[in-house]
């Protein structure tokens, strides 16, 4: 569906440019949750309120509540005794809320609910005696939480098909499968497919890990990035489904480049584009894609159209402690 946002006629002093803007695109039901679970907590708990790692991937995001009021932190040993601390929307291993209640820290836990509904699913798994095959990427947080939920030893990750075929598991092994919820749609159903091959008795989760706004600003992307001569992606370097919907549209065929704001694009970019595709990570607010527009405004004649391939109704509960 194209529903024009603006339109305007070409200048004679600036080229006109087209650009289609992916819906959804955006903050995702997880991200408003957890920056609200900080807001409120500075109203509830007063300032200063730490929080642990990044509460999302975004850097305007962070610095705005840091404004506010919010000290980030990477470990629990970084925040005073007494103090408010908030957990970030990517998940903590188990060890992190045991060392805040061996500390009596008061915490809130803004976890993604998705991203707990993997911790979960693994826990189970566990329970179930199989050993876990976890496809995500070394390092991100998510991973981090997700195997710092299980025994040592117990969950072993693969990131790609050839981390598949060089397994050495026990073929009589019994084995699950989860995956990071912000990965590329594409590729993990890749790897899935060879695991399934190698183990054709693996147990996967009945229905997929992948979030609903990781699959719907791939699925838009893979709808502006064809008619696109460019595509815009605004989000940050380390997250992960900002590099994807990247990913997404370089394997359309158009070319894409993660910016974190409009500050970063380089005029040269738009020789010869004629139309260009603008979309944002979840963690990357609206503003941002307005302020996009309005840079690439002073250059070219611009008019928007906005292409919609899903609607998102998706909420999610505060903590109690939040709402009581």
């Amino acid at each position: 569906m194209n529903a024009p946002l603006q339109s305007t006629k070409a200048s004679a002093t600036k080229p006109a440019l087209t650009i289609l803007i992916a819906a959804p695109r955006g903050f995702c039901a997880g991200v408003d949750r957890a920056i609200e679970i900080v807001e409120r907590a500075l109203e509830r708990y007063g300032a200063p309120v730490y929080v642990r790692h990044e509460i999302v991937h975004n850097k305007f995001v962070v610095d705005g509540l840091r404004q506010k009021g919010a000290i980030f932190v990477e470990e629990l040993d970084q925040v005073p005794d007494g103090a408010p601390v908030v957990f970030s929307a990517h998940g903590v291993p188990k060890a992190v809320p045991a060392e805040a209640d061996r500390r009596g820290l008061d915490y809130l836990d803004a976890t993604c609910p998705l991203v707990s509904k993997v911790h979960r699913q693994a826990e189970r798994q566990i329970e179930a005696n199989r050993h876990i095959v976890f496809v995500g990427h070394r390092g991100h947080p998510e991973v981090i939480g997700t195997m710092g939920q299980v025994p040592e030893g117990t969950m072993t990750l693969v990131e790609t098909v050839e981390d598949v075929e060089a397994l050495s598991l026990a073929a009589d092994q019994p084995l699950a499968f989860l995956t990071q919820t912000t990965l590329s749609v594409d590729d993990t159903h890749e790897i899935v497919r060879a695991l399934q091959t190698k183990f054709p008795h693996i147990v996967g989760p009945k229905a997929e890990d992948i979030c609903y706004a990781t699959s719907n600003r791939q699925a838009a992307v893979k709808r502006i990035a064809p008619g696109s001569d460019l595509v815009l992606v605004i989000g940050a370097g380390n997250s992960s489904n900002s590099l994807r919907l990247v990913e997404v549209s370089q394997k359309c065929g158009t070319d894409a480049k993660l910016i974190r704001r409009a500050s970063e694009i380089d005029p040269a970019w738009l020789e010869g584009v004629g139309t260009l595709g603008l979309t944002a990570g979840a963690s990357a607010p609206e503003e941002l894609v307005r302020e996009v527009v309005a840079k690439l405004s002073e250059w070219r004649e611009v008019e928007e159209h906005t292409l919609v391939t899903a609607e998102e109704k998706m909420v999610f509960k505060l903590p109690r402690q939040l709402t009581d």
